[in-house]
């Protein structure tokens, strides 16, 4: 080897420490195979080296847990015998490659956890982020990563309901793509995923085995990308949802007929990574004979085929007296199935080729001993990131208020979601703009005739976590509670996706320890246990980090569908209202970026009792169907908030502002700043006027005209036509992306 010739562990990224260790724990040098399979398995995405301590601080234990983390998803119980099985995981760097294909595998990696479990999936959220729209490559990567989105979940029959899209600097080069997935199932049929039975056949069953997506775990989704990763556009995997569709419903057939003992999707590592948390979870071991996986490539050798990652494959564990009726069902749904392997009592993953051996590896030593890293995690003396472009001159509420409609962070999404499928498979009650959260019936009425439903939202605010990445983090959280509350939904259970820079510098270090410590303080706070998630470090390149984005989805329940929330004022002459422990603050806010202020060092300090008092007395009078809407405040803070109330529901409003000055920043801090805690509602006057006696609550105004008024100190008033509101909205995204 020449002095310039790098070392294949290294090549493939190991430290020299870790290959040091993997030589120790297998007694010799790991033959290429071996040392491929363990560059996988030790990678940040399959090992979760730099963030695993960390992550067990979350609370994993809540009252409708069924199924939590460790499993392909997690479960909650949402009554009468039926479960929902979900998670949220990221495709970031494989998207940022090739945006097309990273987000539909995304999409088709995250049902297939759903389905891996034993659920029917019932529905598709994605969060997204790209770079500011004014560049041609964050429009490239948009409109690329929205239309895969659309091509799988449209294809396969899964509605997208919901989301979140966000536009910001730190992401030019590293976008983000979180997919989220919902599944039903009945409690009886949740399967797990851990290989019994020693003399117990391996069977793999779905796609043809080929190239694509070689190096994925250990290259794109744990290193930093930098200006020549277009070369690595052979490393991203290719989607099909057709063949995906016909495999989730081979799978769930197996499942409901009972004929497998367990079964685990293909996802990052391909095979390497299937096999051994399925043979670590049983603590036995397993033969996998490569020569009989079905290719789709000629010649591939035995490595290219444990670390493949081509999509819609499932590995199951069988009883070899099944093995033939597993097989026909197989066949029935046109999805390939080969018996590849055996589970053995030996602890070991052995990998075989003509009957030959080239591969013997503990179980433990791939799966349990990679090494976990601690953090040194250090506070940054001076700003990461720059600040923004200043868009917005002067101070004038009437037009800060449009600006904020038509920017790309608050503009109407329809554009966006307009390419998807919301309403597929009936369960939709509340589309992407009706509601907080989107809403889906279960199956059966109560003996009361009420129509019970689930309720779902995916948040995050990387800007405010870079702000402040502990109480950032708190207000991600509140805001996904919130909008399950406006909806009439009590939380069960959350998924994350933790997406930041590399861990392994202080500054980002310490960004994630304190988002961890702020997420894990929340969850408790308000009783909700993380039933699992994904963890993306190295969101980075050339120019810097992104900015810490820290994701929350959150399940919840509404005993009756039919008093589900809107957002939207609903009835002339209702009295609105402003409720909650709202504290509005302008530093880190949206108008602040559109003026160009740098991040500030810190946000305000949150009472979290009293906001999850106020999401409970929301929540609570959504469900007896006292309020005709109800609102949080979050971008653009109350101005918006009305604003988007008032478009939601096509009437005007006329609210008092008295108290918060005519002009100056006192009343833009009013009108525009942020903070957790806040609603704005409607209903008739003594519904409201019974909360008051329960959250602090103060009447503001009422719904009528054409127009949102505003009434200021020294009867200065500011008016804003509908038409004039919903033309700055509509136009805000669409004519940046055409």
């Amino acid at each position: 080897m020449s002095d310039t010739a790098v070392a294949p562990h290294r090549a493939l990224g190991l430290t020299d420490a870790e290959y040091e260790l993997i030589v120790e724990k297998l007694g010799r040098e790991p033959n290429a195979v071996e040392l491929s399979m363990f560059s996988l398995m030790w990678s940040e995405h399959c090992a979760y080296k730099h963030s695993k301590k960390l992550l067990g601080q979350l609370p994993i234990e809540g009252p409708y847990l069924l199924m939590g983390p460790g499993e392909n998803a997690g479960a909650v119980d949402v009554g009468d015998g039926l479960a929902i099985a979900f998670k949220v995981e990221s495709h970031n760097h494989p998207s940022a490659v090739e945006p097309f294909q990273g987000a539909a595998t995304g999409v088709g990696g995250i049902l297939r956890d759903v389905f891996a479990v034993g659920a029917r999936p019932i529905a598709v959220l994605d969060s997204l982020r790209f770079g500011e729209l004014d560049s041609a490559r964050s429009r490239y990567l948009l409109e690329h990563a929205v239309g895969g989105i659309g091509h799988y979940g449209n294809s396969i029959g899964v509605p997208t309901i919901g989301g979140e899209l966000y536009f910001e600097g730190p992401y030019e080069q590293n976008c983000l793509v979180n997919a989220m997935a919902l599944g039903i199932a009945r409690h009886d049929r949740l399967t797990r995923s851990a290989a019994t039975g020693p003399g117990n056949v391996l069977v793999l069953f779905g796609a043809l085995t080929g190239r694509d997506g070689i190096g994925g775990a250990s290259v794109l989704a744990s290193a930093e990308l930098g200006d020549g990763d277009a070369d690595k556009r052979p490393t991203v995997q290719i989607g099909d949802p057709f063949a995906e569709k016909k495999l989730m419903e081979c799978s769930l057939e197996l499942l409901d007929r009972e004929l497998l003992v367990s079964l685990q999707d293909l996802g990052a590592a391909g095979l390497t990574s299937s096999s051994s948390e399925m043979a670590s979870k049983g603590g036995l071991g397993l033969d996998i004979h490569v020569d009989r996986v079905p290719l789709r490539e000629p010649g591939m050798e035995p490595f290219e085929i444990m670390v493949s990652e081509s999509q819609e494959r499932m590995l199951c564990v069988v009883e070899p007296a099944r093995v033939d009726e597993v097989l026909a069902v197989c066949a029935k749904w046109e999805t390939t199935a080969t018996a590849i392997g055996e589970v053995t009592d030996s602890g070991r993953l052995r990998v075989l080729s003509g009957g030959e051996v080239v591969g013997d590896m503990p179980v433990e030593a791939l799966v349990d001993d990679c090494p976990l890293y601690d953090l040194k995690p250090e506070k940054p003396s001076a700003p990461i990131y720059p600040a923004p472009r200043r868009i917005l001159d002067g101070d004038d509420p009437r037009d800060a208020l449009l600006a904020l409609l038509g920017s790309w962070n608050v503009a109407d999404r329809r554009p966006v979601f307009e390419q998807y499928d919301c309403l597929v498979q009936s369960r939709t009650v509340r589309r992407p703009d009706d509601a907080d959260a989107a809403v889906l019936l279960l199956p059966a009425p109560t003996d009361a005739g009420e129509r019970p439903a689930i309720a779902v939202s995916i948040d995050g605010s990387g800007r405010r976590v870079a702000c402040d990445p502990y109480r950032g983090t708190v207000e991600a959280v509140l805001e996904c509670a919130a909008n399950l509350a406006c909806v009439g939904a009590e939380p069960l259970g959350l998924t994350n996706c933790l997406n930041f820079g590399n861990p392994e510098k202080p500054h980002i270090a310490w960004q994630l320890f304190e988002s961890v410590r702020g997420m894990a303080d929340a969850c408790r706070a308000l009783d909700v246990p993380v039933v699992g998630g994904n963890v993306s470090l190295y969101n980075e390149g050339p120019e810097g980090p992104i900015y810490p984005t820290p994701v929350v989805g959150m399940v919840g329940r509404l005993p009756d569908a039919a008093r589900a929330g809107r957002l939207g004022f609903a009835v002339a002459g209702d009295a609105i209202a402003f409720a909650g422990p709202f504290q509005p603050s302008l530093p880190g806010s949206e108008l602040a970026k559109l003026r160009g202020e740098p991040l500030p060092d810190g946000l305000s300090e949150l009472d979290v009792a009293a906001v999850r008092r106020a999401q409970e007395v929301v929540r609570e009078a959504v469900r007896r169907g006292e309020l005709r809407s109800a609102h949080d405040v979050v971008e653009g803070g109350l101005a918006v908030a009305l604003a988007e109330c008032c478009l939601g529901g096509g009437h005007g409003a006329t609210v008092d502002f008295r108290g918060a000055g005519a002009d100056g920043e006192r009343l833009l801090e009013t009108l525009f700043g942020e903070g957790a805690g806040g609603f704005v509602l409607s209903g008739p006057r003594p519904a409201l006027a019974a909360l008051a006696r329960e959250i602090r609550l103060t009447f503001v105004g009422e719904v009528g005209g054409d127009a949102l008024s505003l009434t200021l100190d020294g009867g200065a008033t500011l008016s804003w036509p509908l038409a004039e509101l919903r033309s700055a909205r509509e136009r805000g995204l669409a004519d940046a992306i055409g």
